[in-house]
């Protein structure tokens, strides 16, 4: 099942909350509040609830973004959507 998003704009993470929940998602050019390891907004390239199958599509798509972040976005029961950390932030040397 591929989940790759065709239009690149830069979406917040209210919206990915509630627009995938439960998923991992990848984004190029994250915006980060970095004391709290937390994504506020970025440019959704793919999401999947397989970390596998979106590690798979990934690499062809982070190869313009300076910089990327693989997440998991949980939903408790409850409804409340919260980060289960950040898989990892990776910059990119982009050659022109």
């Amino acid at each position: 099942m591929e989940n790759t998003v065709s239009n690149y704009e830069r979406v917040g993470i209210d919206d990915m909350k509630k627009n995938y929940p439960d998923e991992w998602i990848l984004l190029g050019n994250p915006e980060m509040n970095e004391q709290e390891q937390k994504v506020l907004s970025g440019v959704v390239l793919c999401h999947n609830r397989d970390k596998k199958e979106l590690c798979h599509l990934g690499p062809p798509l982070v190869k313009n973004y300076e910089t990327t972040a693989l997440f998991f976005n949980r939903v408790t029961p409850r409804g409340v959507s919260r980060q289960i950390g950040i898989l990892r932030t990776v910059s990119h040397d982009i050659q022109i």
